[in-house]
């Protein structure tokens, strides 16, 4: 039980307490966020630190007419707590539960649905625009930090905003657990200053009476120097070159100094960002100690802090590929890996400490990571670039542009294909596949299993021209013994036969091939299993005699069945004027909620049992 939480339904009920119990509200949230997530896992370390941010802006501002735009939305968890979804927080990011990121379909007081960074300045920035295009006198405020400023889109957006002026309030979340020297009696002094609404009036007085003149300009140019100057900041001198208007740097956790300034800063006009300094993971001694670590922690015990490890005797895709990667560095100098700033995320920590020379974690920043790989590609080098399958969709430009029509061998792995789980429809691999089969030159291809994976990459470290796409999933391998298995360089565009049968075949591509060969268990002899590795190039070869030898084609995929392997299979098909039938399994057209992987899986029939029911079917209408 709560003494005030448990009474807080809608932000109305925050703005009655006074500032003795907002400092007790954000301690039971920190409590309440740290109790839930630690049985029903999530991402802990941001919240915890934006808790008192979030507090000060519904405390101000006059949700849900003023909107509140989030960054990525791992930060977001006391606003939801706040906005009517307390009890529902319990069963966040479960099939029956609510979002683990702000979703417009989910509440009002979620302006814009997020789940990827640096999106929330140029969302809150039409917001802005479409109140005062309608006359309305709505606040906006974006919400943005925990590296989300690294990337490209977020700096669009502010120049932009800058440019036009807008009535647009940026909070820059800067949680770098650096409080202690970049705040003090200096700060605070210019804050009061910079944002006292005597000083803003007499400010804007001074500058309608000089109009728009040069000695105007120079005068301003000379303020905004002393001013970023006299801060310390260098920031400062950037977002006013941006037509921002910078305060601070204040304490982001102190949540008298939040409420005070956001109320200072609430009327006054045109674009202003105000930078805070707040500690991820506050609160909690081993999230703050290790934020990295405690960003998505999983389970964990509350009281001790000891993370709890569910037992396994299989190798995650990701540590795979970290191993792997360090061996072809260590192999061959000019092998380099790219990240955009998910290295322990994709493995690629490992290759971070064992050859740093030969690591670039970029920042979150997927559209330079392609290009930059390019460059490193052009220059002779052997670039090993992995985003999460999401996440490249941001580089597809890229992809094509920088990358195969200058046909270099850039090595893109796409980790976290398929269906991923909690985190729901913004983080699904599900369009790769058929996102990327229609360029020409590429390489596409999803391992079955470890070993394959293994195999792959040094088959793409062997390619020559070219990008080479290696896809696979979030989570743990098939068990294959891929350390003591030599590696292979695999023929491209060769598919695998892994039993043959006379009446069905199935055509699959990554892990899910492995639950076709325990769905055609049930009818041994009857169906055929193949591992068609590579989407692109495709075996035709193979394909042609499966068409002529086989009565009925199963695909399955874990991506979307529109366009991936089930399209390519039915375009091969109708142009040899085959008429086989062919059914498609995987990813439907729509986009899959959130739950647990193996739910997903069986919800479309990805599974074995789903695939078993499909071949039931295929051999009940034979009868």
């Amino acid at each position: 039980m709560f003494e005030l939480l448990d009474k807080i339904n809608t932000p109305a009920d925050i703005k009655k307490l006074g500032m003795e119990q907002l400092r007790t509200l954000c301690a039971e949230l920190r409590q309440y966020i740290i109790e839930t997530c630690a049985h029903n896992p999530g991402h802990l370390a941001s919240s915890l630190g934006a808790v008192e941010l979030i507090v000060g802006m519904h405390y101000v501002y006059d949700t849900p007419a003023d909107k509140l735009v989030f960054d990525v939305g791992h930060q977001a968890y006391a606003h939801k707590i706040l906005t009517g979804r307390r009890d529902a927080f319990r069963n966040m990011r479960t099939a029956q539960g609510i979002s683990g990121f702000p979703s417009r379909d989910e509440s009002p007081y979620d302006a814009f649905g997020v789940g990827h960074s640096s999106t929330s300045v140029s969302a809150a920035l039409g917001l802005a625009e479409a109140a005062r295009l309608q006359g309305r006198h709505d606040k906006v405020v974006a919400l943005i930090g925990d590296g989300a400023m690294t990337g490209g889109l977020a700096f669009e957006g502010l120049n932009n905003a800058g440019a036009g002026h807008a009535d647009l309030l940026v909070i820059l979340n800067d949680n770098n657990q650096s409080i202690e020297g970049n705040t003090g009696a200096i700060h605070k002094y210019l804050l009061n200053i910079t944002t006292s609404r005597s000083y803003n009036n007499v400010k804007n007085r001074v500058w309608d009476l000089l109009g728009e003149n040069a000695f105007r300009r120079f005068l301003q140019r000379w303020v905004r120097a002393l001013k970023s100057w006299a801060v310390g900041k260098p920031g400062g001198g950037l977002f006013e070159a941006l037509g921002f208007r910078y305060f601070g740097p204040i304490d982001g956790n102190d949540i008298e100094e939040v409420v005070g300034t956001l109320r200072k800063l609430h009327d006054i006009p045109g674009p202003r960002l105000l930078h805070c300094f707040t500690l991820k993971g506050k609160g909690y001694p081993a999230a703050e100690a290790d934020p990295v670590t405690w960003h998505a922690p999983g389970r964990f015990n509350p009281e001790t802090g000891e993370r709890i490890h569910a037992p396994h005797d299989r190798d995650r895709y990701q540590d795979v590929f970290g191993a792997v990667l360090c061996d072809l560095a260590e192999a061959d100098r000019r092998v380099v890996g790219v990240t955009p700033a998910m290295a322990q995320g994709c493995g690629m920590n490992r290759l971070s400490k064992t050859h740093p020379g030969q690591f670039f974690d970029v920042g979150i920043e997927e559209e330079h990571a392609v290009t930059f790989s390019a460059g490193l590609a052009a220059g002779g080098m052997k670039p090993f670039c992995n985003i999460y399958s999401a996440f490249s969709q941001r580089a597809y430009d890229q992809i094509i542009h920088d990358v195969a029509l200058q046909h270099l061998p850039v090595v893109l792995c796409f980790d976290r294909a398929g269906l991923v789980g909690e985190d729901g429809a913004t983080h699904h691999g599900a369009f790769d596949l058929a996102a990327y089969r229609s360029i020409p030159d590429i390489v596409i291809s999803a391992p079955r299993n470890e070993t394959e994976l293994k195999h792959l990459m040094y088959s793409a470290c062997a390619h020559e021209t070219g990008p080479f796409i290696i896809r696979y999933p979030r989570g743990m391998g098939e068990g294959s013994a891929w350390r003591d298995t030599a590696p292979e360089i695999l023929e491209t565009g060769r598919a695998e036969i892994l039993q043959e049968g006379d009446e069905a075949a199935i055509l699959g591509i990554g892990p899910v091939v492995n639950r076709a060969l325990e769905a055609a268990a049930a009818w041994p002899g009857r169906v055929g299993v193949f591992n068609f590795r590579f989407l692109k190039p495709l075996d035709t070869e193979l394909l042609g005699r499966i068409a002529s030898r086989y009565r009925h084609i199963i695909t399955v995929e874990d991506g979307a069945v529109a366009g991936g392997l089930y399209g390519a299979i039915c375009e091969f098909l109708s142009a040899q004027g085959s008429g086989i039938p062919v059914e498609g399994i995987g990813i439907p057209d729509r986009f899959i909620r959130h739950a647990s992987q193996p739910e997903q899986y069986g919800a479309c029939c990805m599974d074995a049992a789903g695939i078993e029911k499909s071949l039931q079917k295929i051999f009940e209408n034979r009868k």
